[in-house]
């Protein structure tokens, strides 16, 4: 049974590094804002109504929070086993669906529009995490998680490779950034747009990789920015405007939470959770709190910085 900490520091959130105190806020701790989910994932914050959505995947629904009030409520369902979502510059939603096996724009209306949900006329497998970069272009994943079994979407047969996916939705084209990557997961872009950063799930270590983004449209110079070692499982991830890599962690009780990495790999903090942390975003008035969606339940913490605009 996880009981808030009413000490401060919060002892969940250790250093790793002596420079990670400077991120600490000691008079912070961590919160359980909701439990009863299934499968947790995918949170994003929206400033302008000060409410945060996130998946509940095997539930088939996505949630509301909302800020003033605490209150929970269903947002959509059946939400077609959503998984990762993100905002475009216009702040429509944009979210990768399990069981369509498709990425959606829900329009300022309540509309839901197709963006993609083939490529080269065979269908995608289940689009897991996506990010929006600066010129309006749609980068996403596509493991073939959600059809694996009728858990998280419905069972069928891969039609094409586990791809990571450019989309322009101005063109309506769409190309293949990546294809030599088992299991593509969460995915981000550092703060200046210059490094994509993926995680590996099935490679052994798993792995968070860097490419170097070439002209804004392809990746290049693939590397293993971070070795998740024997035990660790990284997720969804984001930036913070120091170059900073908040990743969602787990698979043991040491390593259940989110670990923070600085710009050059290496760990600077950890933030423990009762739970494997599966997907994260930063949100809040200034961007300063971290969301953390996380197996059955949604945490959140106030950190000191931001995170990425539009991340």
């Amino acid at each position: 049974m996880w009981e808030p900490s009413l000490r401060y520091p919060d002892p969940a959130i250790r250093n790793l590094h002596p420079s990670f105190a400077k991120y600490r806020l000691p008079l912070a701790s961590l919160e359980r804002l909701y439990t009863g989910c299934r499968w947790s994932e995918g949170p994003v914050w929206f400033g302008d109504g000060r409410y945060l959505l996130w998946s509940d995947i095997p539930n088939n629904r996505i949630l509301k929070w909302e800020e003033e009030t605490g209150v929970v409520s269903i947002f959509r369902r059946p939400s077609q086993n959503a998984n990762g979502h993100t905002r475009d510059r216009q702040g429509r939603l944009i979210s990768c669906e399990h069981g369509g096996r498709r990425i959606t724009r829900t329009e300022h209306d309540g509309r839901i529009t197709v963006l993609m949900d083939r490529y080269e006329g065979k269908r995608l497998n289940s689009p897991n995490d996506i990010v929006v970069k600066s010129d309006d272009t749609i980068w996403f994943t596509d493991p073939a998680f959600g059809i694996l079994s009728d858990y998280e979407g419905d069972r069928a047969e891969q039609e094409v490779s586990m791809n990571v996916y450019r989309f322009d939705p101005k063109s309506g084209q769409a190309t293949v950034v990546a294809d030599d990557i088992d299991a593509p997961n969460g995915l981000c872009f550092s703060p200046d747009e210059k490094i994509l950063y993926i995680v590996e799930s099935r490679s052994e270590p798993r792995r968070i990789l860097a490419y170097d983004v070439q002209d804004g449209v392809r990746i290049t110079n693939r590397r293993i920015h971070i070795d998740a070692g024997p035990d660790g499982t990284p997720d969804g991830m984001r930036c913070d405007v120091d170059g900073n890599l908040w990743a969602g962690w787990g698979m043991t009780q040491e390593l259940d939470g989110v670990r923070i990495f600085n710009p050059a790999g290496e760990p600077i903090g950890h933030i423990a959770l009762p739970e494997r942390c599966a997907n994260l975003c930063f949100g809040g008035v200034k961007r300063n709190r971290l969301f953390m969606a996380a197996s059955h339940s949604l945490y959140a913490l106030y950190v000191n910085t931001a995170g990425v605009a539009g991340g």
